[in-house]
């Protein structure tokens, strides 16, 4: 009996890396089994400082931060970030719906703003267009979005 006909091997696929960074540890669960869906969720932490080290350390391809937390905020994270690793691709997740506040994240050099009221609808297509290169505006930024604080 002759052996049948080889069968191709599928080639293996780089699943994207993502550093998360949101001080709340609920938050921080509910967004890191969201990103896991599509994404290697290489590390959680808590602060602006700690995802500055954690970028440093293990060069993902892609950064979700918080704006507000402690230490250092998202926003000069991710000046940070870009000024020792420019390929880093940033998408900041907020609560707060202030346009100027976005507009901040997008000067720093963010490609994308979510509302975390929204992350469910809007968080992976920001990471997917960050990968992309391209800049994504969540819906919830600068409109109602709820009364969770």
């Amino acid at each position: 009996m002759s052996p049948g006909p080889s069968i191709p091997r599928v080639a293996s696929v780089d699943v994207p890396r993502v550093v998360l960074a949101v001080d709340h540890a609920g938050v921080a669960e509910q967004l890191r089994n969201l990103l896991a869906t599509e994404f290697d969720v290489v590390a959680t932490v808590a602060d602006g400082l700690a995802l500055v080290r954690a970028v440093t350390t293990l060069q993902p391809d892609v950064v979700v931060a918080d704006i507000v937390m402690p230490g250092m905020d998202g926003i000069a994270a991710t000046a940070a970030i870009l000024a020792r690793r420019p390929t880093t691709r940033i998408v900041l997740a907020t609560v707060h719906n202030d346009p100027e506040l976005a507009e901040r994240g997008y000067a720093a050099g963010a490609l994308a703003c979510v509302s975390k009221h929204r992350a469910g609808r809007e968080l992976l297509p920001a990471v997917r267009a960050a990968i992309r290169g391209e800049r994504f505006v969540g819906s919830g930024i600068g409109s109602d979005a709820g009364g969770l604080t």
